[in-house]
């Protein structure tokens, strides 16, 4: 059990101890020339990490470039943002993947709970869709909506079938950001109004116009953009000024006292205020839209209180404007009660937008309304060459059939569930988990300095176990305003297996934490 690898034995490998040597307090780590140095990584080893669950998958072996060649070049020839965003003090170089699985270009397997952020949904190159993908490609790469061909059509179909009335009318884009560029345009062109309003926190892309969406001063720049976007307070029930023991839809609730009366809600009633406010103060009396996610994706897995869409939605629409839920995420069944988020919220809105999971990673995007709000928006010519292309079409529609016939949806709901259950009890027992919510596998733990003040853990305590949960196998995300929020949204393929894998490691990083700072 001291024995220190020098080259990974197999490219599935079955233990944690092999992929990273918790039980001695060597763990390996790879130069960027491909050499291997031992550094002691874990000052108190674990003495009962479970197996890495079991994989029968064999990747390819990698013959790529160096990893120091690829950072060189990641240096010299990719623009400085893409340097800025990459994860991890000491990156992950990816070569592989399979379903739940990725693999880098040592042989070494992580369980990816981020899904390229929330992005593939039914699993790393899927059989079934990657079939569907070959299939097509042998068939017709690329023509545009100039001609009528099937798998637009088919795609279509199946999509609306997913959406309640009157949300039967697609337009298909490339990605999430153009997608809401579009229903804002639409619901300008729709009202004759042009104020939006979002939440503080949010995040709905990095183009111009959706700049202005975006509330997150880390993704704006110094130049004019989004003119006309407002916003109003995030309806954080945990973080915010008002919450309590009984206001979101979750199976975990915040760790705040609730002194309402049955059936009221005083945290919703004080957020709506605030957006009355707002109302007052910062638009005129007539706007174009109000635009939300069901859950907050980037912004953290923020959820609100139950009645805070609803309510909101009567506001919005009797100052002549339209309802817009960005189902980017949280889309697709990642919720696990709904196929779409806004559903548990009882709201229909009047444009959905989505993006992400629709493709399993293909880029693909889609903004559906109604026949009223569409026909607005042919009043003049948009053309997107790459917009529904027939590959992008024919992925898309396997993925819909693959999720019903994996059934992803319940598998969000049950293992998300008991994630979330065990989460809690983790939350319980470290005084730096301040909040775990979220619905299925949209999941959020926000970590703070202490549970009494709820103020955010700084950065680099949320990087050391960030890191150290990747160092022993696990991928997961960061978001919040001040990036104190890990996430959890993997691949709705996961079983019960990978998620007690995942809890004994951020178990173990958190106990890693506390002992070396406390």
């Amino acid at each position: 059990m001291h024995k220190v690898f020098s080259r990974f034995n197999g490219p599935c490998l079955d233990r944690v101890k092999d992929t990273y040597n918790v039980f001695t307090g060597l763990a390996k780590f790879h130069r960027p020339s491909g050499a291997l140095f031992k550094k002691s990584a874990v000052k108190h080893p674990p003495p009962d990490l479970p197996e890495m669950p079991p994989c029968s998958f064999n990747p390819e072996e990698y013959k790529g470039m160096s990893k120091e060649r690829m950072m060189e070049i990641r240096r010299q020839n990719c623009n400085p943002m893409t340097m800025k965003v990459t994860y991890y003090k000491k990156p992950v170089y990816i070569h592989q993947g399979h379903m739940q699985w990725l693999w880098d270009v040592d042989g070494r397997r992580y369980l990816d709970l981020f899904a390229g952020v929330a992005t593939v949904s039914v699993g790393h190159c899927h059989p079934k869709v990657t079939a569907a993908a070959e299939k097509q490609l042998r068939k017709l790469w690329h023509t545009t909506n100039i001609y009528v061909y099937s798998p637009l059509h088919e795609y279509t179909e199946k999509l609306a079938a997913t959406l309640p009335d009157p949300l039967k009318v697609i337009y298909l884009t490339n990605s999430g950001s153009e997608a809401n560029d579009l229903a804002m345009l639409m619901a300008r062109l729709h009202t004759g109004n042009f104020d939006v309003i979002t939440l503080r926190g949010s995040y709905h892309g990095g183009s111009p116009h959706t700049m202005g969406l975006t509330s997150n001063a880390a993704y704006k720049y110094p130049v004019a953009s989004g003119l006309g976007c407002h916003n109003t307070m995030c309806p954080d029930v945990f973080a915010g000024p008002w919450g309590g023991s009984n206001c979101r839809d979750s199976p975990i609730q915040t760790i705040r006292d609730c002194s309402c009366p049955q059936g009221s809600c005083t945290a919703n009633d004080k957020y709506i205020g605030q957006l009355n406010e707002v109302f007052a103060t910062s638009v005129p009396s007539r706007i174009a839209a109000f635009f939300a996610e069901p859950i907050m994706g980037v912004g953290g897995a923020v959820q609100y209180p139950k009645n805070f869409l609803k309510d909101t939605y009567k506001l919005v629409r009797e100052r002549g404007g339209v309802c817009i839920a960005d189902e980017v995420q949280t889309g697709f069944g990642r919720t696990g009660s709904h196929f779409w988020g806004f559903q548990g919220h009882d709201v229909i809105p009047d444009i959905v937008t989505m993006a992400k999971g629709i493709a399993n990673g293909f880029p693909m995007g889609a903004v559906v309304t109604t026949p009223e709000i569409a026909a607005s928006f042919a009043k003049g010519v948009h053309f997107n060459t790459f917009g529904g292309n027939p590959v992008a079409c024919a992925i898309a529609s396997s993925v819909l059939d693959t999720m019903e016939e994996d059934g992803t949806q319940q598998i969000s709901h049950n293992v998300g569930t008991y994630l979330l259950t065990e989460l809690a009890k983790m939350r319980d027992k470290y005084e730096i988990i301040g909040d775990v919510r979220g619905k299925g596998l949209q999941i959020g733990v926000e970590m703070v300095k202490d549970k009494a003040s709820r103020k955010p853990l700084p950065p680099a305590a949320m990087s050391e176990i960030f890191e150290d949960t990747k160092d022993m196998g696990v991928l997961i995300g960061k978001g919040g305003v001040y990036g104190q929020t890990f996430r959890i949204k993997p691949p709705m393929c996961i079983t019960r297996d990978d998620a007690d894998f995942f809890l004994a490691v951020f178990n173990q990083a958190l106990h890693n934490y506390m002992e070396d700072h406390h």
